[in-house]
């Protein structure tokens, strides 16, 4: 109805994925491009993760087009399928003809196809939509299924595409074996308010437009509130807002216009709390606070520096490998974050606590070759054992930051490993290929923001190239890292398209 008014050839913000309308920015580019390399030439389950409406649908048909020809793939759209129909969906999907076949049989078919699409050097890749519906006896079913191989070739490759009820699932202890072997974690990132005029003029372009940006910066808060950053609701919104004005003959999408597709599509800004409530509420809880560390402190008998507590051991990260990798374009320092002066010494570390003693060895996932945990917490007694170790002046930052991921990662392979505990860290980029002065100065700006001992730097291998992950802080769940994303400073947040990295 509004084409011709805007000048469109075509829907600029329909929800049905069409993949000429795929939006790179926000991190869905860099994982794209991840799953290739990794369903291309690596081995594994992998998982993707994203809320209701975060683009998870399109990101699976870019995956489906941009695969090379020697991947061939099944693509499973209805997960609440049974075990049985799992399997004569996959032998379908092979064009196998098993009608009335036992379970038995049926597998045994696809084992022999497999078999015979490996010796013509194909990839056979499932991809699951939706997975987070997937019964556990179907989702059981598929790990069989992954274990089948050639020799030390699995094949098999599986993506698993779910709201975050997936990780919920996965956790469940009956699901533990196929967790172990999810290799690859990819998080889909809702659109930050910064990136929302970005894609909403790219899908306005995409369609035929050619003039002026017609979303008022009003109209583009109204949106992100709105829509928490969620493509669907984004598309939803911008959408009825182009009807809106239309009906008024105008070209300029403003408040008015928003709240009139809020209405009618029966959506309300996340309501914040007054700034006042606000504060007295963080007055208060300092008051309390306050007491009750009077009281402790009062109450009850020191604490000799012997009998000091240990450092709190993680579980170990279930393997490193290269994921949602960030073009180093959008690095940190484009921003004019205050640098120490030439001879200043690098910010002093904390005390160190006494380290645990070793974990007994149990039957757990591998010890991976590469990462780093930190506990995202000023208080944390084991950022204070790591950092201190590493506080020599003589010691350049890139060296201090490198040994403390190292010593972080000596610290997880020595937890549990029948510890039942997810640790996630913050991604803030990964480099392929690095040059080591600019590494420096990033730290540097960061010693500045007073957020050096949070980085840590953990070197990758991918193929002949030694990468570098530049992580921020770890910390107990998902939720937990994805909360966080919002309290780094603002210049990261602005600079990075960050993602969380579950170990």
């Amino acid at each position: 109805m509004y084409l011709e008014h805007f000048g469109l050839t075509e829907p600029p913000f329909r929800i049905t994925p069409v993949t000429e309308f795929f939006f790179s920015g926000a991190n869905r580019g860099d994982i794209l491009d991840a799953l290739i390399y990794s369903l291309s030439e690596a081995e594994g389950i992998i998982k993707v993760s994203g809320e209701v409406g975060s683009g998870k649908t399109m990101l699976c048909r870019m995956l489906l087009e941009r695969l090379p020809d020697h991947v061939e793939t099944i693509y499973l759209a209805n997960p609440s399928l049974s075990r049985e129909e799992m399997l004569y969906a996959i032998a379908d999907g092979l064009g196998l003809d098993i009608d009335g076949e036992r379970v038995g049989v049926i597998m045994r078919n696809i084992q022999n196809k497999l078999e015979e699409k490996a010796r013509e050097g194909k990839r056979i890749v499932v991809l699951v939509d939706e997975a987070h519906a997937m019964p556990p006896d179907t989702l059981e079913e598929l790990r069989l299924l992954y274990n089948l191989q050639v020799g030390n070739f699995k094949l098999l490759q599986i993506v698993l595409f779910g709201q975050p009820e997936l990780d919920t699932k996965l956790n469940q202890p009956n699901m533990r074996q196929l967790k172990d072997r999810i290799v690859h974690h990819f998080n889909m990132q809702p659109l930050s308010r910064n990136i929302l005029e970005s894609y909403l003029m790219f899908r306005m372009r995409a369609a035929g437009y050619h003039g002026p940006n017609v979303f008022s910066p009003s109209a583009l808060k109204l949106i992100a509130d709105t829509s928490n950053g969620l493509l669907r609701r984004v598309n939803i919104l911008a959408d009825k807002s182009l009807l809106a004005a239309f009906v008024e003959d105008t070209h300029n999408i403003e408040t008015r216009h928003v709240q009139a597709a809020m209405r009618d599509s029966e959506l309300k800004p996340v309501r914040s709390m007054p700034v006042k409530t606000l504060l007295f509420g963080s007055a208060l809880a300092m008051l309390l606070i306050a007491g009750l560390a009077v009281w402790l402190m009062a109450d009850e008998p020191q604490t000799p520096p012997a009998q000091a507590s240990a450092p709190l051991t993680l579980s170990p990260p279930i393997e490193a490998q290269p994921d949602n990798t960030v073009a180093p374009a959008a690095d940190a320092g484009a921003s004019p974050e205050p640098q120490p002066a030439p001879n200043q010494a690098p910010e002093p570390e904390k005390a160190a606590a006494t380290p645990a003693p070793p974990a007994p060895s149990g039957t757990g996932t591998s010890t991976p070759k590469d990462d780093g945990l930190h506990t995202g917490s000023a208080q944390s007694v084991v950022a204070t054992a790591v950092d201190s170790s590493a506080a020599s002046a003589k010691t350049s930052l890139f060296e201090q930051r490198l040994e403390a991921g190292r010593q972080l990662l000596e610290q997880a392979a020595s937890a549990n490993p029948g510890q039942e505990q997810t640790t996630a860290s913050i991604q803030l980029f990964y480099k392929e290929e690095f040059k080591r002065e600019s590494i420096e100065g990033f730290l540097r700006r960061a010693n500045g923001l007073g957020v050096l001992s949070e980085i840590y730097l953990v070197p990758v291998k991918s193929g002949d190239k030694n990468g570098l992950r530049i992580l921020y802080g770890a910390y107990p769940s998902i939720s937990a890292a994805r909360n966080a994303t919002g309290d780094l400073p603002a210049r990261y947040q602005e600079a990075f398209a960050t993602s969380i990295y579950i170990w």
